[in-house]
């Protein structure tokens, strides 16, 4: 899938890296979701399993919008000002300093470039520096290696398998359960080692 979407409002950055930038979701971007939503490859990493049409992708908007415990951004290329993918914060509690992270790079011209890590790094600083958050979870289907590397070189550890928790094309696969505290993340990134923190534009 090659995405040649642009989007006619100006960006309003919200964190800013080296290489990408995270901004507030608008309605433009629907288009933008509406694609990656119905993408065959990407639905098998995501667990979407019904068709999103156009009135459905409104529908995820206003729910985003509508929900206190969600901080939801798009990630865009400086260099070109695309759009590559949404990432956010969701189940946000804040009586137990947590939440769960969601990072999806829906632009497949954008895979392998170290872009996720960045975008990654940005909200992991937000939410522990900004939110005062303690404790960011994420679930990994088990097959998924890729993302199960991934996640484990940002710093994020394995923690508990939920046993046949993901169903897709006919199979069960296991969901592997990972968490990053925030003095792991502090450890990991924020004591000399040059990685992008993020801040407000």
């Amino acid at each position: 899938m090659h995405n040649d979407l642009t989007n006619p409002q100006p960006s309003v950055p919200f964190l800013c890296g080296e290489r990408v930038y995270l901004r507030p979701f608008e309605k433009e971007d629907l288009a933008h979701i509406h694609i990656w939503a119905n993408d065959p490859e990407l639905r098998r990493l995501t667990g979407e399993v019904t068709p999103m049409s156009q009135s459905g992708a409104e529908k995820y908007y206003e729910r985003v919008q509508n929900d206190e415990n969600r901080v939801w951004l798009m990630i865009v290329v400086k260099e070109n000002e695309r759009v590559i993918g949404e990432t956010g914060l969701l189940r946000i509690f804040n009586p137990w300093r947590t939440a769960d992270l969601s990072i999806i790079i829906g632009d497949k011209y954008a895979w392998g470039k170290g872009y996720g890590k960045e975008a990654a790094l940005l909200l992991l600083d937000y939410a522990f520096g900004a939110l005062a958050l303690h404790r960011i979870a994420i679930g990994v289907v088990g097959f998924n290696e890729h993302a199960l590397r991934f996640y484990e070189k940002i710093g994020f550890k394995r923690e508990g398998i939920q046993r046949d928790g993901y169903f897709y094309n006919h199979q069960f696969s296991d969901f592997v359960m990972m968490s990053i505290l925030e003095d792991e993340y502090r450890a990991l990134h924020r004591e000399g080692k040059g990685l992008p923190a993020g801040t407000r534009a």
